[in-house]
């Protein structure tokens, strides 16, 4: 059957306008070998002595200002969290992203699948917290949801004239505790952003927010990231830290050509039929598809490894047809 139809699981309705995108964490347990003469995690393999480990140390501070403190023995976005908050003496709890080189809520430098082996790490934590009542006047607030890998669904971008604009009180970065009542904490980003789509048009609905905390310097901040720019390139020559949802952690040199703009230009596209937003899962999608013969290879690819998401088959087509159109180079 073409694109492993017989195999896929029934597709969820699209979400146009509700848009998400998470922040995945790796595997831990896993040990240590070499790619390229690079250090690598492997899975499957006992954790080695730690005097065999490679030894990454970063540099952190809290976004709202602190000292600066040093973090390593993570492999994971959980585990950077927890390693965040014992540096800080706080709760895991109250850590609700990173963003990286800026304390700024900055979306376009949000930590997420990848940590560039000279950034800066900026952590931000919990705020003020709030409760508004929303009128949905039309189908599409005009949000873009993240989540951080670790239970906390937030607002990634909000989208200019939208509903949501509207309402000052609401802004990039706060973290959606609930809608009506019911809990979002441990949602991840595509159930939130369906449960706002789902949403009755013309009723009102209650949002019970908290914000990041913010250094003075940001308190008149509102909408930083709000508009999807150009693509962000971390780090530096030295390479990066790739944490992964399936699979190890391994230390890599930065994305090829290729790679940046199928990546881009596959994350586009999760937008367009998925409505979320999320750049680690398009880097695993061009690296499934990258080596694929054919596009029930990568079809049958997708369902072993991402199959929770249900991709609709032509998102497929169009995935396969993206990253076909950057190996040679025609964007």
């Amino acid at each position: 059957m073409p694109l492993g139809l017989g195999r896929r699981k029934k597709a969820p309705p699209l979400v146009e306008n509700e848009e998400a995108e998470p922040i995945r964490s790796g595997l831990s347990g896993v040990g240590v070998g070499s790619v390229g003469g690079v250090a690598a995690l492997q899975p499957g393999l006992p954790p080695p002595p730690a005097s065999l480990r490679p030894r990454l140390v970063f540099h952190t501070q809290l976004a709202h200002g602190s000292p600066t403190g040093r973090i390593e023995g993570f492999t994971n976005v959980k585990e950077l969290y927890n390693k965040i908050a014992e540096a800080f003496k706080i709760s895991p709890a109250e850590v609700m992203f990173c963003t990286l080189n800026t304390h700024k809520v900055d979306m376009d430098k949000l930590l997420g699948g990848q940590i560039g082996l000279e950034d800066f790490i900026f952590a931000h934590t919990k705020g003020q917290r709030k409760e508004v009542e929303v009128f949905k006047s039309e189908e599409a607030l005009g949000l873009t949801i993240t989540d951080n890998g670790a239970g906390y669904a937030f607002i990634k971008r909000i989208k200019e004239g939208s509903v949501i604009d509207r309402i000052q009180v609401i802004n990039v970065g706060d973290m959606i505790e609930s809608i009506n009542g019911q809990s979002l904490i441990g949602s991840r980003h595509y159930e939130v952003a369906k449960m706002l789509k789902d949403l009755p048009k013309g009723r009102t609905f209650t949002l019970k927010l908290t914000e990041p905390r913010k250094a003075f310097d940001m308190i008149s901040q509102r909408s930083a990231g709000a508009k999807h720019g150009g693509s962000t390139q971390l780090g530096t020559g030295r390479g990066t830290l790739r944490l992964r949802a399936k699979g190890p952690a391994t230390v890599e040199e930065q994305p090829s050509a290729f790679e940046e703009k199928a990546i881009e230009k596959v994350d586009d596209l999760l937008e367009s039929y998925m409505g979320i937003r999320d750049t680690e899962l398009a880097a695993t999608m061009v690296e499934l598809g990258k080596d694929k013969r054919n596009p029930d290879e990568f079809a049958e690819a997708l369902d072993e490894q991402l199959g929770d998401f249900a991709f609709p088959d032509e998102f497929v087509f169009d995935v396969w047809g993206a990253i076909g159109d950057a190996r040679v180079g025609r964007f």
